[in-house]
């Protein structure tokens, strides 16, 4: 487990989550297991654990405890199968949002641009768009849009017309053929970091991240008994902004509703004021959590 994924924040986020070791809890973000074995040895013999994962890679890390159940899907469904495997409602809600080390570190996986490997980046492997699909059929300005909304470089319109003239010739398949074709925008002070905007917003695309976290957080809210907690792990603005929002309004615009008598219609409160950070033996140990944010609520 330990070399698939090293789980980020694990005792303050599962502190936060099990406040009854009899209750039913779902680890939206099962990976490599870290956060799910933990939360498990919380439980006692009434406990129950469901977890969520649509890469069929997660699979060999499943905990031999009849107690835990991995489900192989997407976690914006989890209110349906809520509705099946606990149907009084889940205690708690853990969901960590980061790419695993695993999915990261693989390189025909094709989620890094450390390696020299086929345009993929499913979090899915067996159907679905890749990233090379991506690179290859979106229009100019439909790649600017992910670049600037989904990346938030700032020259994403010369990164989508450099990707539109190189594919003319020949087209873009691999990590190598793409850092090629954008390295006229590459800043010369930061390259790595402007390649990782990149990447990231390739990557959010293809998995629709920004649209199953939406679903996700609706359905966990939905699935969740009144006074459970919903605990969740961001890594960039995009998903902890949507995460914030959603804890404080329930809705990811952060719109909060009243009604008549002016009264907060949120089905959620936060639990602090300001997210939980890792501290700084955490992040010397493991640097990708140096830009994680735990935040949580309670249902009302």
């Amino acid at each position: 487990m330990s070399e698939y994924h090293n789980p980020v924040l694990l005792s303050e986020s599962v502190d936060a989550l099990v406040q009854n070791p009899d209750g039913i809890y779902a680890d939206a973000t099962f990976g490599g297991g870290g956060h799910s074995r933990a939360i498990v040895e919380r439980l006692s013999g009434k406990g129950r654990l469901i977890a969520f994962d649509r890469d069929a890679d997660a699979a060999v890390n499943a905990i031999p405890d009849t107690r835990f159940k991995l489900i192989r899907n997407n976690f914006r469904f989890i209110h349906n199968y809520t509705l099946l495997e606990a149907p009084e409602g889940l205690d708690g809600v853990l969901a960590d949002l980061g790419v695993s080390s695993h999915q990261f570190d693989t390189p025909q996986r094709g989620f890094s641009f450390r390696y020299s490997a086929p345009l993929d980046m499913r979090m899915n492997t067996l159907g679905g768009m890749t990233a090379a699909d991506v690179v290859g059929g979106y229009t100019q300005e439909e790649l600017e849009k992910i670049f600037r909304l989904y990346g938030e470089v700032d020259n994403a319109r010369r990164l989508a017309q450099l990707i539109v003239s190189a594919r003319a010739c020949t087209p873009i398949s691999t990590t190598d053929e793409l850092d090629k074709a954008i390295a006229p925008a590459l800043p010369s002070f930061a390259q790595h970091k402007y390649l990782a905007k990149v990447y990231q917003a390739l990557r959010i695309e293809v998995n629709k991240e920004m649209r199953s976290l939406e679903k996700f957080l609706e359905g966990a809210t939905k699935a969740l008994k009144p006074g459970a907690r919903l605990v969740v792990i961001t890594y960039h603005s995009l998903e902890d902004r949507m995460v914030k929002n959603w804890m404080k309004a329930g809705n990811v615009e952060g719109i909060i509703e009243k009604d008549l008598y002016g009264r907060a219609q949120a089905p959620l409160k936060p639990v602090g004021r300001k997210p939980i950070l890792p501290g700084e033996e955490e992040i010397s140990s493991n640097t990708r959590a140096r830009s994680a944010k735990l935040r949580i609520a309670e249902k009302i």
